[in-house]
């Protein structure tokens, strides 16, 4: 596998969304960020905040798209063609609907799954051949309460259980970074 080059967490800008369910993905590469002591700054040619950090792999860009959650891929596309970043290089963090909170998955190709900014991403590239980690948020149950669970905050039990899926994933990252997913998989799937 390639060595990954670029992780991207999902999520909307702004205060209103900061702390909601949808921004799972935001909340992981801000961990990543502070864990490596990198500020993300705005970048507008890119609609994003982009930060750097260094890997015995190489460069790896922390990518936060600022065009909300269902533009996603315009800014992931950008970066990726500016960088010369294949999809099989990049990794998209994002929050999963189908996952209980507190797990977390990686995942190689696949749908979208009815995500929006996944569905985004996948058109932006033209290609599902990216990599992904899924943040569990939990499923409210029916169909219609969808967009009003991810767009709101997790109770504080559940917000708990989500961070501290983030950290197992944060757990695992340098592996993933060496490009031996399938040992970050093993690990992270049988953790707890």
């Amino acid at each position: 596998m390639d060595a990954i080059r670029c992780i991207v967490g999902l999520g909307n800008p702004g205060a209103k969304y900061e702390d909601t369910r949808h921004n799972a993905g935001f909340r992981f590469v801000d961990a990543l960020a502070r864990a490596n002591d990198v500020a993300l700054r705005a970048e507008n040619k890119f609609s994003a905040e982009l930060g750097r950090i260094t890997t015995p792999a190489g460069d790896c860009w922390l990518l936060k798209p600022m065009t909300y959650m269902n533009h996603s891929g315009r800014s992931v596309a950008a970066v990726c063609n500016f960088y010369r970043i294949s999809p099989p290089q990049l990794l998209v963090a994002y929050d999963e609907l189908d996952l209980d909170p507190g797990v977390v998955r990686l995942k190689t190709g696949g749908g979208h799954g009815g995500h929006n900014g996944m569905r985004d991403i996948c058109a932006a590239l033209g290609s599902q051949d990216f990599h992904r980690l899924r943040i569990g948020i939990g499923h409210p149950g029916h169909r219609e309460a969808v967009v009003g669970h991810v767009l709101s905050r997790a109770g504080k039990e559940e917000q708990r259980a989500i961070d501290d899926a983030i950290t197992a994933a944060l757990a695992v990252v340098d592996i993933v970074l060496a490009g031996d997913l399938q040992k970050a998989m093993t690990r992270l799937h049988t953790a707890g």
